[in-house]
């Protein structure tokens, strides 16, 4: 991946909708080479898909919780079965595996108090191996992005 690549990857993390032409003039390519590179990239499997950035609040799940979980064990059973119920779970929308004191922190959306409590006590206590859960409640949304940032050694 060359300096070339990297601007096509952030004018598609801005707007993946840009045509072939107008992606081509951004990055200073002719279209042909500039549709080879994206194919390319997309056969690498490093554009790995492209979706709509939807307004939470106004899709009805305003609500973001921050989830901690720790494992009572950590052995490659009880972390696939966690692992394997967190990917059941729709509202679960990042899931990340941690160092520290918790082993597992997670993006919850939610409607509301009422639904998230449903959440909890009929889907993710329902996993097994679960030692604790602790939830934090974003008030709102500072910053997110979803362009990379440039990487000085290629840029």
């Amino acid at each position: 991946m060359d300096k070339v690549d990297r601007k096509i990857i952030r004018a598609l993390q801005a707007n993946a909708r840009l045509s072939n032409q107008e992606l081509a003039e951004r990055v200073s390519l002719s279209p042909s080479p500039c549709l080879r590179r994206v194919r390319k990239l997309e056969e690498d499997g490093i554009l790995a898909a492209y979706t709509a950035k939807v307004d939470q609040e106004q899709y009805g799940l305003p609500m973001n919780v921050f989830v901690s979980v720790q494992l009572e064990k950590q052995n490659d059973n009880s972390i696939k079965e966690f692992e394997t119920g967190i990917n059941a779970l729709d509202q679960v929308m990042e899931c990340y595996l941690m160092t520290g004191s918790r082993d597992y922190l997670m993006r919850v959306v939610s409607a509301d108090l009422k639904s998230y409590e449903a959440f909890i006590r009929d889907e993710l206590t329902k996993i097994p191996g679960i030692a604790s859960i602790e939830s934090s409640f974003a008030f709102g949304n500072v910053k997110s992005r979803t362009v990379f940032p440039l990487v000085a050694k290629f840029d």
